[in-house]
């Protein structure tokens, strides 16, 4: 028996699709690449406004707005809108997602480490949406949210690393700095993640509960504002030590140690103007997506320690950095 003419023309047209995706890292999966960071960091702007607008429970139950409706409603006012606003922008983390993945999906063996952070950001994305019901299903408990805000966190960083790894060729790495200079990067990187940590219980302590009647988790938030800033302080010193030495031994990775710094810097001085200000919602708002690209930053610090074997920009010799040298080792 012969197949009917639908399933045969469904079949070619499956092959035709298949084979228009990459087979390399070509302008489709760059774009890709820029568009998953984009969008999460995006959805954190997104989800600090139904948080400190106190849209929280603009829309009281999930997956519905409303028991009757997956809608905001116009009875539902600003709070609605603002809260199902949200929702909609994960159907866009969804589609990004989905997209990211069958762009990579057909280079799996050249590139098997942009197939499974492709397939980790896709997975972790209804995962964290999930989280977010579970925030309303609580009644923003504020642990709950905070743990939201996190995954948030580690989605961001796993979108720094697609992007990373998208400019980097495949194959083994090795390490670009001395150890000890990656010591304190590493260093450098828990820092950043305790001041992240901290800063989400400081939230959970002040005012923005993201609705009137959600509970706080009981902390002291004069006392959590000045907590928050020692690890903050901390790796702003260590990012400052990064800088100077990484300069001293000329290592590939100072433009991103100086973007790291200067996201510190901005961090600090909107933290310090939000204290001082009675915390207006813009501030607040700003800082705390800044908190997510400042581990975007960290996250290309680290992952800049290493490079393709073989490609090294410097020799790394007793602690220090000659290009002549480096130029006529790769010629021997």
């Amino acid at each position: 028996m012969h197949d009917s003419p639908a399933p045969a023309a469904h079949r070619s047209l499956v092959a035709r699709l298949w084979r228009a995706l990459p087979t390399r890292v070509d302008r489709r999966v760059v774009w890709a690449a820029w568009a998953t960071f984009v969008v999460q960091v995006a959805i954190v702007g997104t989800g600090g406004l139904v948080r400190l607008t106190a849209s929280g429970l603009g829309c009281p139950t999930w997956p519905r707005c409303t028991d009757d409706s997956f809608v905001n409603t116009p009875e539902m006012g600003i709070h609605g809108v603002i809260e199902f606003g949200n929702r909609l922008l994960t159907f866009v983390l969804v589609a990004v997602a989905i997209v990211t993945f069958l762009f990579v999906v057909r280079m799996r063996r050249q590139r098997p480490d942009l197939f499974w952070l492709a397939l980790a950001i896709g997975l972790y994305v209804p995962l964290q949406a999930i989280i977010g019901g579970i925030t309303v299903l609580s009644n923003l408990n504020p642990y709950v949210v905070g743990l939201h805000y996190f995954a948030s966190v580690v989605l961001v960083a796993l979108a720094a690393a697609f992007v990373y790894r998208v400019y980097t060729g495949p194959g083994p790495r090795e390490r670009a700095v001395p150890a000890w200079y990656a010591g304190l990067a590493h260093l450098t990187s828990a820092a950043v993640l305790i001041t992240v940590v901290v800063g989400i219980l400081v939230t959970g302590s002040g005012p923005h509960a993201g609705d009137a009647g959600a509970a706080r988790n009981g902390l002291d938030p004069e006392y959590m504002q000045h907590l928050h800033s020692w690890p903050a302080y901390a790796a702003f010193a260590l990012t400052i030590l990064l800088l100077v030495t990484g300069w001293r031994l000329r290592a590939p990775l100072r433009f991103w140690v100086g973007m790291l710094l200067a996201t510190e810097l901005v961090q600090i001085a909107v933290g310090l103007w939000q204290a001082r200000t009675g915390l207006p919602i813009v501030l607040v708002n700003i800082h705390m997506v800044l908190a997510v690209l400042l581990v975007a930053a960290m996250t290309a610090v680290v992952l800049h320690l290493k490079q393709p074997s073989g490609a090294r920009d410097f020799a790394f010799v007793a602690g220090r950095a000659d290009p002549h040298e480096a130029a006529t080792m790769r010629g021997r």
